[in-house]
């Protein structure tokens, strides 16, 4: 470990200067209204795809839940012992080291954060081209020879500069827009759960869907037909469905990078992970019960450019129900991308600190925010909105963010052995069994997910590595001034 890099516990307090203004009720807000942006509207068709079963598409989205239950119920442990603003960041350096807590880091900024922010904001400009045309993907403003820049980039990026700005304002502006925009996504996705059972859902097709649930089958192109799967293969298949729901169920740990602007922290980071992902869990397995009941399999698989939301709400409400999803949907977008910028850049903040990010990202404006790490956070982001990959993104945003889940999760077996004596207000629930089942589940994941999509868990994982020389640099660098 190289020397003379002080600890968090270590440095003077770094939540200096932030202001803790968010109660229980915000921080819950925060996970919920991170966690939900299009994925829930999207993913279940891919996923349907790959399992070819109604009850294995309930499955692998309880998986999911019961992973990121657990994640976040020993995510309390950490939140608890070291409530400073970075999170994830901490955790890591604190367990471990601080180039653990740099890999953390510069993967956040380098794809797991900015291109969640990116692929959340070109899913708003894509639905709200259902309302207004013009702001298709395929209308190309901008042809720049090898770089075609469509109007649905051009207001994902603006999208994302406005809450960038407004997020600059202080953490009350980016509370209210969280507070509002999440309240009203969740109540939507409760009344479309609702009217979908009520106005839509049929005997025939529910019955239909569950006459053979278990039996796994996956969807092969080249023979346009469905295929028998066992044995080793349901395991490959799940993985690769896990991708979606994971990417789905993401941003929940967001809450801790603020935990220097929340009240009472020890308390209300472990309350607020727990209730934010149970409330968001059942809503997801809520949804697609709903799915299930209102559309026939081939109809889940195979909804038109994956829009499975879509599909259902036109069922639910007739010819309205495109409109109706798409403003259901630019309103949960809208929302998520707030909660992933006004917490993202805390990541930033707390790096710079420790002299492992710009340095100006180490200071707050006057309103008391990282107002320079949310524009660098804002600039690259978009940068990332004009690449136009974002849609090839989420196998290598979830195969990052879980590896080093799992290896945060083990760091609360290397802290409990290596700080036994320090104060834990809450220790993880269910400690060991729980965590240990975690990084397994993790683990498989990921493997599973290197055999069965390589290029992309690949380039995630090189990102990953990629880190390290960077890391060496930043503590030469850091040596000379």
């Amino acid at each position: 470990m190289p020397e003379n890099i002080p600890f968090v516990s270590d440095l003077k307090e770094v939540n200096e200067g932030f202001k803790p203004s968010l109660g229980l009720f915000d921080a819950t807000m925060i996970v919920a209204g991170s966690m939900i942006g299009s994925g829930i509207f999207i993913v279940s068709a891919d996923i349907t795809r790959n399992v070819g079963s109604a009850g294995w598409l309930i499955v692998v989205w309880l998986i999911t839940g019961f992973m990121t239950l657990t994640a976040a119920l020993s995510y309390g442990e950490l939140s608890a012992m070291f409530p400073k603003a970075g999170g994830q960041y901490v955790y890591l350096k604190e367990a471990f080291n601080p180039l653990a807590g740099f890999l953390y880091g510069w993967s956040f900024f380098a794809v797991i954060q900015t291109a969640t922010i990116a692929a959340v904001g070109v899913a708003f400009s894509k639905f709200a081209a259902y309302l207004i045309p013009s702001l298709s993907e395929n209308n190309i403003v901008l042809p720049l020879g090898w770089l075609q820049i469509s109007a649905a980039q051009l207001v994902a990026i603006g999208l994302i500069i406005l809450l960038t700005y407004i997020n600059t304002r202080g953490i009350k502006s980016g509370k209210i827009i969280q507070t509002t925009f999440t309240a009203t996504k969740l109540l939507s996705l409760f009344g479309l759960i609702i009217f979908g059972f009520i106005l839509a859902a049929k005997a025939d097709i529910w019955n239909a869907n569950w006459s053979d649930a278990f039996s796994m089958k996956g969807w092969n192109k080249g023979t346009a037909s469905w295929e028998n799967i066992i044995g080793i293969g349901m395991l490959g298949a799940v993985a690769a469905s896990m991708a979606g729901s994971i990417f789905s169920s993401d941003a929940w740990n967001n809450v801790t990078f603020i935990a220097g602007e929340i009240k009472n922290p020890k308390r209300n980071i472990g309350l607020s992970l727990f209730l934010g992902m149970l409330i968001v869990t059942v809503i997801y397995v809520a949804a697609n019960l709903m799915y299930v009941a209102v559309l026939p399999l081939n109809e889940i698989a195979f909804a038109e450019n994956d829009r499975v939301a879509v599909t259902a709400s036109n069922a639910i409400f007739g010819d309205a129900g495109t409109k109706i999803i798409a403003i259901m949907i630019m309103i949960s977008t809208f929302g998520c991308n707030n909660g992933l910028i006004l917490a993202g850049a805390r990541v930033y903040n707390a790096m710079a600190k420790d002299g492992l990010f710009f340095k100006k990202a180490g200071s707050l404006n006057k309103n008391a925010v990282p107002e320079f790490a949310l524009w660098a956070q804002c600039i690259w982001a978009c940068v990332l909105c004009l690449s136009g990959k974002y849609g090839n993104l989420l196998d290598m945003i979830s195969f990052v963010v879980v590896i080093f889940y799992a290896i945060t999760l083990m760091g609360i077996f290397r802290l409990r052995k290596k700080r036994p004596g320090m104060e834990r207000p809450y220790k993880a629930f269910g400690y060991p069994v729980l965590p240990v089942i975690y990084i397994i589940l993790a683990l498989i994941f990921c493997v599973f997910l290197i055999i069965m999509k390589p290029l992309y868990a690949g380039i995630g994982l090189g990102i990953v590595v990629a880190g390290i020389p960077v890391y060496y640099i930043a503590i030469n660098n850091r040596k000379k001034v």
